[in-house]
């Protein structure tokens, strides 16, 4: 256990809401694809690759990125869904670099095939974004067994929110529990290990496993 400086403040836990907010922009084409991405708001692009996480981790076909899917989907063009699909989101710390890499598949792929990239696709792709409409759940905890008991009671919206939505808040990087483990009980080890649960192959309940699992490790080294 890596234990540094800690301002010790209690961990509040909030409820939250997502609703979809549709933006102005849609695609038709691959071409209309590209223009998106250069031109949609970060939001978007973590609307589409992280938060639809959730909604794409019981699927058993298709890929659980947005932009993937869409290309599978309605623009029937395999081999670019599969490229899409095969960028991992743990590999980014910001989100301009996951754009670029976006913009730079779909861009190849339609300099390679120009016949393809202006052929319109059997259903349009609306950027959108989600709003957190949050509200404090009226639990605060103050240490590491408090923490644990309270993981154990999140809904999966709560847990979702402060676990990957929180991402982009903390643009990539980490996220909330993790961040309250090492700024105020100065568990750097700890936050390192829950920050490496991988949100892209666990579902919400099992990265919650993984997360008291860890928890319940470092308890027994007190």
């Amino acid at each position: 256990m890596t234990t540094g400086q800690a301002e010790q403040t209690p961990f509040a836990f909030f409820t939250v809401a997502y609703l979809t907010r549709i933006g102005n922009q849609c695609a038709r084409t691959l071409n209309e694809l590209l223009k998106g991405l250069e031109e949609c708001s970060d939001a978007s692009i973590f609307h589409h690759t992280f938060q639809t996480l959730g909604s794409h981790h019981f699927l058993t076909e298709g890929f659980s990125n947005d932009f993937a899917q869409w290309v599978l989907a309605s623009a029937n063009r395999d081999e670019l869904a599969e490229q899409l699909a095969a960028l991992d989101i743990r590999d980014y710390l910001s989100i301009a670099e996951l754009r670029n890499d976006l913009k730079r598949v779909v861009s190849g792929y339609c300099l390679r095939y120009p016949n393809y990239a202006g052929q319109e696709a059997l259903e349009p792709f609306y950027f959108c974004e989600s709003v957190e409409v949050t509200e404090p759940l009226g639990l605060t905890v103050n240490n590491l067994r408090e923490f644990r008991e309270g993981i154990g009671r999140l809904s999966h919206a709560s847990f979702y929110f402060h676990f990957i939505s929180s991402r982009l808040r903390l643009h990539l990087r980490t996220n909330d529990f993790s961040m309250w483990l090492e700024n105020s009980l100065g568990l750097d080890t700890l936050a390192n290990n829950v920050n490496r649960i991988d949100v892209y192959t666990n579902t919400l309940d099992s990265a919650r496993g993984s997360l008291v699992r860890l928890i319940e490790l470092e308890e027994r080294k007190a």
